[in-house]
């Protein structure tokens, strides 16, 4: 049986903005939903609510994209706000392991968006080498200003990601 493709169903129009994430989200996949944040922060968005009831998993990528997102969001006036829900206990251990939990709200309890509008597929185009290595440095630099504790987990991943940069 072949693996489901990854999906990140968006309803744009709503407060807060909802994100569903179905499947395996990975740097691989993450860039639309990078260019959707920052697109819609930039045209006045202020809060999203993220539902991870059918994410089978996530890596430190993507959590650095949603880490940038949310200290955007926290630089604004008035400050923005970005909720977690729904995360399964992994995906819940992996965001508290990397401070996420300090800049956004973990909802905890069993409270899903309305999955009715949450239908707008975010298109997952392909991501050229060069643009991949940028996204994934950002997104690691987000997790080390996130918790400086983060800086020993991923300076090696730092220091390759600018070095690949720098050769590109």
């Amino acid at each position: 049986m072949a693996e489901e493709k990854p999906v990140f169903l968006v309803d744009p129009n709503s407060t807060p903005v909802a994100v569903k994430i179905v499947g395996r989200a990975s740097f691989q996949n993450v860039m639309p939903l990078q260019d959707f944040l920052k697109d819609a922060t930039k045209t006045g968005s202020r809060s999203y609510v993220f539902d991870f009831s059918c994410c089978t998993g996530m890596d430190s990528t993507v959590l650095g994209v949603l880490a940038g997102c949310a200290l955007e969001l926290r630089k604004l006036e008035p400050k923005g706000s970005l909720v977690l829900s729904r995360l399964s206990e992994r995906n819940t251990t992996l965001v508290r392991g990397l401070g996420l939990h300090r800049i956004a709200t973990l909802d905890l309890g069993d409270q899903a968006i309305d999955a009715s509008a949450v239908t707008e597929s975010l298109d997952a185009g392909r991501l050229d080498e060069l643009d991949s290595t940028r996204l994934c440095l950002e997104a690691h630099e987000n997790l080390v200003e996130t918790d400086g504790g983060n800086e020993t987990k991923f300076q090696d991943v730092i220091s390759y990601l600018k070095n690949r940069i720098t050769e590109g």
